[in-house]
């Protein structure tokens, strides 16, 4: 049975404790991420992630946009500054109500909805570009080919799904699942179009240098 694994401060001095669940435990899983949203979780960074940033100042996110697992919305509500019709999703209502709260306190438009990643068929609209910061390494096996199949019904034909993950670079075996190059092509073999695998820093929050990462873009055929 596969494992997701997920990291909680339990100090002042930033001591680590990574908690396992089995992935059909989902209501402890959603238990466990409500408590963690109480408080300042430790891949909350409080602003965008810098890959993100890069990538809109280099023009490769372009129209709509869905953050799928967007915690308390800093990437989507940086993409709503930038002009772009900007949505995110996430299963944890906590994290959903920071979103709105922040964008509503700085007048940004964009809009934050309940939502499992998993039920992404259910959202009823697609976009043009689709962001996953730290989603997909949280997926087991079993999860990863139902969260491609249901990316398929968001995203317009053409468009490029960009994802941020922590890599097998990254040393030690605790804290967020390590994602492989082979991995992520063989996730996305058929009808998809990977444009690149580039290494890339997952910042958080705990560690100032961030965690070993790839960013692919990954484009709907």
């Amino acid at each position: 049975m596969s494992k997701r694994i997920f990291p909680i401060t339990t100090d002042k001095k930033q001591c680590i404790t990574f908690i396992y669940f089995p992935t059909n435990h989902h209501s402890m899983e959603t238990d466990f991420f409500e408590s963690v949203y109480q408080g300042e979780p430790p891949w909350d960074i409080g602003r965008p992630q810098q890959a993100y940033m890069q990538l809109e100042q280099a023009g490769e996110i372009v129209g709509s946009v869905l953050d799928v697992g967007c915690g308390t919305g800093e990437n989507a509500m940086y993409l709503a500054e930038h002009g772009h019709e900007a949505w995110g999703i996430d299963f944890i209502p906590a994290a959903i109500q920071k979103a709105r709260e922040k964008a509503a306190q700085r007048h940004l438009t964009a809009t934050f909805r309940v939502l499992n990643v998993l039920a992404l068929h259910t959202l009823g609209r697609t976009f043009d570009t689709v962001i996953d910061s730290g989603l997909f390494h949280t997926l087991s096996d079993e999860e990863r080919p139902l969260f491609v199949d249901n990316l398929g019904t968001v995203l317009n034909r053409g468009g490029v799904y960009f994802m941020l993950c922590v890599s097998e670079a990254e040393p030690g075996d605790y804290g967020p699942r390590r994602v492989t190059q082979a991995e992520i092509r063989e996730s996305f073999k058929e009808g998809w179009r990977i444009n690149y695998i580039r290494p890339a820093t997952l910042e958080g929050r705990l560690r100032p240098s961030g965690a070993h990462g790839w960013l692919s873009s990954i484009s709907k055929e």
